[in-house]
């Protein structure tokens, strides 16, 4: 290993972490390199292991989120949820850059294969298969109140350590991740203007008709 890289012990605990192929391994992972960051050595390894958990938890969220946002349906979800969905897709992809950014910059290296991601993260998939919008949005709004506790427990503890980059990143991160929480819950709150088309097939066949100006369907 170059002079010039931190010579860590390896954390080799975590499935394909070894190359296949011969390459030429200039860091191992979840080790910290110099970088420039006047910050003690212990100090970068920490935050950048703790920074790669949110890597990974945010790429968890991301699969997820793209697979609602595939599946969405019904009156209110086809349409509304699917653009609203997007909005999460595309604000979850930015943090995840931020964070990878703030990984690098600690000399650290972000988690990128996704069987060693879903390992490291503390939200997990949800079992395949298609499930109401409601679920889908429930597990969803679970991660994001998860995501929320473990990037608060790592500002407090940047703060300590006096790793204000890092208190910065993750305060931005938070307030966006708590703006899509609340999206969330108040989507899933219980009140509706659709009743949907299943009252109208469950009537009498002469009650199936057209909705006209003076008998609107009902």
């Amino acid at each position: 290993m170059p002079k010039n890289l931190d010579v860590n012990q390896p954390k080799m605990n975590q499935p394909y972490m070894q190359p296949g192929h011969p390459m030429v391994k200039r860091q191992n992972p979840q080790t910290v390199k110099g970088s420039g960051i006047s910050l003690d050595h212990n100090v970068r390894l920490e935050m950048a292991y703790e920074l790669d958990k949110h890597n990974c938890a945010l790429h968890v969220a991301l699969h997820q989120y793209n697979k609602h946002h595939w599946l969405s349906e019904g009156a209110e979800g086809f349409i509304s949820l699917h653009h609203l969905l997007e909005e999460h897709i595309a604000k979850t992809i930015e943090h995840i850059d931020k964070i990878g950014e703030r990984i690098a910059r600690l000399g650290g290296i972000p988690t990128a294969h996704p069987v060693v991601q879903h390992e490291m993260s503390y939200i997990k998939c949800e079992a395949e298969g298609r499930y109401t919008m409601r679920d889908f949005l429930r597990n969803d709004l679970e991660h994001e109140m998860k995501l929320q506790q473990e990037l608060r427990k790592q500002i407090k503890r940047a703060h300590e350590l006096n790793d204000f980059g890092t208190v910065e990143v993750l305060e931005e991160v938070l307030l966006d991740r708590e703006d899509l929480a609340y999206h969330l819950y108040s989507v899933l709150e219980d009140d509706t203007l659709v009743r949907g088309i299943e009252h109208v097939f469950s009537q009498p066949p002469d009650k199936n008709r057209k909705a006209t100006e003076t008998t609107p369907l009902q």
